[in-house]
């Protein structure tokens, strides 16, 4: 079984590069490239990196960091959701058993 893919062109530094890709990942594949293009040309800009080869490596390594901490952030968040919900449900509880204490 094979999965259907279109051609897709993008341009990253001012070169043009044919990716395959299924035609429902297109616009997320357009939107990739143009966040790595954007990102490839602040490091340029910043006058600090020369060489394509290191600007892309700096870009991905910029955009790796991000990711890394969007993922640390989402897990802190996860466990501060788990976190509140336990206490939550202890009160909740505790309120329970009150109740039924006073209906005695």
């Amino acid at each position: 079984m094979s999965v259907e893919t279109i051609p897709v062109t993008v341009k990253i530094m001012e070169k043009e590069f044919q990716i395959a890709c299924p035609p429902e990942e297109q616009q997320a594949l357009e939107s990739a490239a143009e966040m790595l293009n954007n990102q490839m040309r602040q490091v340029k800009e910043s006058g600090k990196v020369f060489g394509t080869d290191r600007i892309a490596i700096m870009a991905a390594l910029n955009l790796t960091h991000e990711l890394l901490q969007h993922k640390n952030e989402s897990r802190n968040f996860g466990k501060t959701v788990s976190e509140r919900i336990s206490a939550m449900q202890g009160k909740v509880e505790a309120a329970l058993q009150d109740a039924q204490q006073m209906e005695f």
